[in-house]
């Protein structure tokens, strides 16, 4: 029963609010819009059907509705980003058929102590400090098979507790990856595009630096991080679950591991140079020093980071074995359990990314902000950051921040402030969707694991959301970029 009226639902709220928006005089594409954008929410919210299913709507929707054209919409469930994941996972697949993460997973364990919080800040640290360099996306497809196998092993964890545990980890690798892109200007795709808006519409202005950024952007991003990891501790942690572990276990574990395997070598070198192959892509300035990023040695724009994900993935099937003589180091059944939901989840995403796009809607919500101009600056970076906020829960975060720049630039010239004191705030809030899976890749990869509901995404990512709001206000009112 619940069920079905959570499917009938979402349909009637995006009806409802499309028949309120056209009585408002909006735009018909943007009505439409709105009852795409509300029956998909409304339906991933609640799961009335299953992610995949939801994921699969603009598909008729957006070409019934007259918003784009099936080809334009069905490009979308092929965007570049979703290769990135699949040469992401095919790497950690490598890893668990060879058993690397469970070496990477005991390590994890040894180095960082002897409870569980002192394994969820290790997991924490680890994944903020490797986002930080590489994409958030990455990141967590690197880490996820090693917090699963930390989180398998029953001789660890209480069985009342490890169903607790697992949801903690896999939402603390997600978070902290998240939050690690928003310490260095190559961290995550919007810093980069601000940056990039920034030195090309204000040549005459000072170029951010990479150590500009870093000043402002490690503090922040470091309070966040424990912001997260205290939040985690006092939802998923009470203090007589937090008891010693006997690392004995793990420590025999870890020894009876033996020596790394050629083939464990073989990945392990694949996955480091996939990694040094994605930090040094794109230029870099360091202030002093510039890194001119190898990808100019090929035609301007051609080469991605997934580009760089599926070339080393693909290398794993031509590297012989010497344990299995006569097969590689993957074989192609090794691959077939790739997460097709998830996928379909991805390029959902982006369709109705794009039709926020297309239809004018995003351009709508953008341009509410324009009667900001008579408040305090602590005030619209407030409501600033909750609109971009609210926008990257439901839409691309890249194509928020690129909507939402040149308004902000307008508004700025209207309101007689640097352009910069509304931008950055922008930039930070747009990488603040931790509530819904769909809202950011390592939110989608920790939620395909299978060890978090929906609802508990949301409750915890309502808390940093709100966390990530309030800190950004004072941190831009007080210390400024």
């Amino acid at each position: 029963m619940k069920r079905t009226v959570a499917i009938i639902a979402g349909p009637l709220a995006g009806l409802i609010l499309y028949f309120i928006a056209t009585a408002g005089g909006l735009d018909v594409a943007v009505c439409k819009m709105i009852l795409v954008a509300i029956w998909m929410a409304v339906w991933w919210m609640t799961e009335a059907v299953d992610l995949g299913v939801t994921s699969l709507l603009p598909l008729f929707l957006l070409p019934s509705l007259g918003i784009l054209k099936t080809d334009d919409v069905a490009s979308e469930y092929m965007d570049q980003n979703i290769f990135l994941f699949i040469g992401g996972f095919i790497l950690a697949f490598a890893m668990e058929k060879w058993n690397l993460h469970h070496r990477i997973a005991y390590r994890i364990i040894l180095f960082t102590g002897n409870s569980p919080l002192r394994i969820l800040a290790g997991i924490m640290l680890t994944s903020y400090l490797i986002s930080m360099w590489i994409s958030n996306t990455a990141t967590v497809l690197m880490l996820v098979a090693a917090v699963t196998a930390i989180i398998r092993h029953e001789e660890l964890f209480h069985e009342k507790i490890r169903k607790k545990i697992s949801t903690a980890y896999m939402i603390a690798l997600a978070y902290s990856a998240t939050i690690g892109g928003m310490a260095s200007p190559v961290g995550t795709p919007t810093n980069m595009v601000f940056i990039g808006y920034w030195n090309e519409t204000y040549p005459d202005s000072a170029q951010i630096s990479f150590l500009q950024w870093t000043v402002f952007g490690i503090p922040f991003s470091l309070a966040m991080l424990a912001t997260g990891f205290l939040m985690l501790r006092f939802m998923f942690f009470r203090k007589s679950e937090n008891a010693a572990l006997d690392k004995t276990f793990i420590l025999k574990k870890y020894q009876e591991l033996g020596t790394i395997s050629f083939e464990q070598w073989a990945v392990m070198i694949v996955f480091n140079i996939t990694a040094i192959l994605w930090f040094t892509r794109s230029p870099i300035d360091f202030g002093s020093f510039k890194w001119v990023g190898w990808e100019t040695v090929f035609e301007k724009g051609f080469i991605k980071d997934s580009t760089v994900a599926i070339f080393m993935a693909s290398l794993l099937f031509l590297i012989p074995s010497k344990n299995e003589r006569g097969t590689f180091i993957l074989e192609w059944k090794d691959v077939k359990q790739l997460p097709l939901r998830i996928i379909l989840l991805f390029g959902g995403g982006f369709a109705l990314a794009k039709g926020f796009e297309v239809s004018g809607l995003s351009d709508y919500l953008a341009n509410q902000l324009t009667f900001f101009s008579d408040y305090p600056l602590w005030v619209i970076i407030l409501i600033l950051a909750i609109i971009v906020t609210i926008l990257s829960e439901f839409a691309s975060n890249v194509a928020t921040i690129t909507l939402m720049l040149p308004v902000l630039a307008s508004l700025a010239v209207a309101i007689g402030i640097d352009p910069v004191k509304l931008m950055i705030p922008a930039t930070f809030a747009a990488s603040f969707g931790f509530m819904m899976p769909v809202a950011t890749a390592p939110n989608t990869i920790a939620y395909a694991s299978g060890y978090i509901h929906v609802r508990q995404m949301m409750r915890t990512g309502l808390i940093m959301n709100l966390v990530g709001i309030i800190l950004l206000t004072i941190a831009m009112t007080l210390f400024g970029f």
